[in-house]
């Protein structure tokens, strides 16, 4: 059986339930060695594209670019590009010239806001690299990591994402749920939703996390298959604050679900809480879900996943202004969509895949289409589609890569529901204080306990 072929259908379930727990069909070491040869180290496409609008791959910088400095983690990055001027926008009215290049998600929103909405185009650069570390670990991927029999898990997979060669879009999915990510994180972010009416309702989560898999401190033998182990704690709107939620979570979701706990300012107590997943809502009002946090997040049991192929797409991409603190957030949050001044777009290639809700499944969205960076495979753009088919929300999220945690890092995350058009921008960092911090490390596994949770509380 052709572990890249998602099984659909009851009798293929049947099938798999007597299939051993691991399907391996792993990449070849011919295939594995265009890896930073005839392809980038992640498996892109080195050349760009043939109008110029795609750049050659460079990857010349892990860190600081040359020629800028930084004061350290937690603090304000410069901006590379900040004298490049748009190369030209794309509006309402000219969208029709670009819809080849265009989502189905990014036209509605000129649809929607034809008078307000804009993309400026800026030059692509694909001038930031993972580390050599990190690269390594992508070739033993290849060679090593397979899906599990059911889809929900990933064995072999350590310090990178899971299949540089995905063949199925349940590879793909997976490697939007083992991107890169500093192995500490630790900090505030903000978040908004911003109403027609032009009220905003306020919310704010001190996180920190800890991802045993791109610990350098853990050696690759003795990787457990964790993925990220959370602290969440609630510091506004004022009622909730104090509130803190404990989140543990593994690269198998069939065989090691996800586990949550809770801490209550006002019983002082700890309590086991049933795993928060699918649609469950999040943010003030609930305005998106548990699953599409960072655009993805959690198993990927509830769909069937199609991979369509690679396409030019714009996204934004090096945003490092929207979470400059020079731009305040009365001046990021535009009355229906974040300030077009302030959101940089690119022209890249991009992985994309469609998701299909599994018969018998009850979800918000019945179908979903992702779009993931082909140079730093995390997702970039999302369409969500309600149950009757209709497109109901575009999500995107902004990135730049951060120079302590030194990987592509989602910045501010936005949530645009097509119908009320209302939006919700997450992971805002522009005026707090305690802002997040990549790779400090004195993190370990121990640390992230129901009784560490109580001692926090407490």
């Amino acid at each position: 059986m052709d572990r890249r072929s998602f099984v659909k259908g009851t009798a293929a379930a049947a099938l798999m339930a007597a299939a051993p727990r691991t399907l391996f069909a792993k990449a070849g070491a011919d295939e594995v060695a265009r890896l930073g040869t005839s392809l980038t180290p992640t498996g892109a496409i080195k050349e760009g594209s043939a109008d110029g609008l795609i750049a050659p791959w460079a990857g010349k910088w892990n860190g600081v670019p040359t020629g800028l400095s930084f004061a350290g983690t937690g603090k304000v990055q410069p901006d590379p590009y900040a004298g490049e001027k748009p190369l030209f926008s794309i509006t309402a009215q000219n969208a029709a010239q670009y819809a080849g290049r265009l989502t189905d998600g990014q036209k509605a929103m000129f649809e929607k806001h034809p008078a307000t909405f804009r993309m400026d185009i800026y030059p692509c650069h694909r001038d930031f690299r993972f580390s050599d570390a990190l690269h390594d670990n992508l070739k033993k991927n290849a060679l090593e990591g397979a899906l599990t029999a059911d889809g929900e898990g990933v064995t072999g997979v350590f310090g990178a994402p899971a299949f540089p060669f995905p063949k199925s879009g349940l590879e793909v999915i997976w490697n939007a749920i083992s991107l890169p990510r500093a192995y500490t994180q630790r900090g505030t972010m903000d978040e908004a939703v911003v109403y027609p009416d032009g009220n905003i309702a306020w919310g704010g989560q001190q996180w920190d996390i800890y991802s045993a898999a791109y610990d350098p401190a853990v050696p690759r033998a003795s990787f457990g298959g964790e993925s990220a182990f959370v602290y969440r704690t609630t510091v506004k709107p004022e009622r909730n604050r104090g509130e803190i939620t404990l989140v543990r979570e593994f690269w198998d979701f069939g065989a090691r679900p996800s586990q949550a706990w809770q801490y209550i300012p006002g019983t002082r107590r700890v309590k086991q809480v049933p795993e928060i997943a699918g649609d469950y809502p999040l943010g003030p009002g609930g305005f998106h879900t548990v699953d599409d946090t960072g655009l993805w997040a959690q198993s990927p049991k509830r769909y069937d996943w199609e991979l369509v192929g690679k396409k030019e797409i714009f996204v934004p991409y090096n945003n490092f202004a929207t979470e400059d603190p020079a731009v305040k957030y009365k001046d990021l949050l535009a009355k229906a969509h974040l300030n077009p001044q302030l959101v940089r777009w690119e022209l890249h290639r991009a992985w994309v895949i469609r998701a299909k809700l599994k018969p018998g499944i009850r979800h918000v969205y019945s179908a979903r289409t992702l779009y993931l960076d082909e140079d730093g495979l995390f997702p970039v753009l999302a369409d969500m589609y309600d149950a009757r088919g209709a497109l109901y929300r575009m999500a995107m999220q902004c990135t730049s890569f951060d120079y302590a945690g030194l990987v592509f890092q989602p910045r501010v995350t936005v949530y645009h529901d097509l119908v009320s058009g209302a939006y919700m921008a997450d992971r805002l960092s522009n005026e707090v204080t305690d802002r997040m911090r990549y790779n400090e490390g004195g993190r370990k596994l121990d640390d992230y306990s129901p009784g560490e949770l109580k001692r926090r509380g407490v």
